[in-house]
């Protein structure tokens, strides 16, 4: 996140959960689920996606620096516990979070996939078939 502190202020704040880390794609995301006001962990930024047909690979992403994030945390007093991967439902977005799931393995923590599905308030008759096919895939008992 572009800030004038590093690390920022959510970072370093003692309120903040240290063993989450939510990846997002960019800042605006981050803000997104800021206003929520119901994650209290940390973030990491990506600045994209991966895109090998624009020249986007894991390079030039901040991947690298969030595994190494995760080595460092392994000496402090708390310990990243579970990375949650909040990317875009596009194709791009899916591949990196698959790319991410992929080479998270080796640090053996939890590794999440933020929900997809109906939007709170919308109508079925108005989602289109893969939503809609996505949120009968991930339904969860009531």
């Amino acid at each position: 996140m572009i800030t004038d502190t590093n690390p920022c202020y959510i970072c370093t704040s003692p309120r903040r959960n240290q063993q989450l880390i939510c990846v997002v794609e960019e800042s605006d995301d981050l803000w997104a689920i800021e206003r929520t006001n119901g994650y209290t962990g940390l973030y990491h930024v990506l600045g994209g996606v991966l895109s090998p047909l624009d020249g986007t690979g894991p390079e030039e992403l901040g991947i690298n620096k969030l595994f190494q994030r995760i080595k460092d945390s392994a000496n402090n007093a708390e310990p990243v516990q579970e990375i949650i991967l909040a990317t875009n439902w596009t194709t791009e977005g899916q591949a990196t979070a698959l790319y991410l799931t992929q080479h998270l393995e080796m640090f053996e923590i939890a590794v999440t996939r933020i929900a997809y599905g109906i939007p709170v308030g919308g109508d079925l008759e108005y989602i289109d078939e893969v939503t809609l096919a996505k949120a009968l895939e991930g339904r969860r008992k009531a």
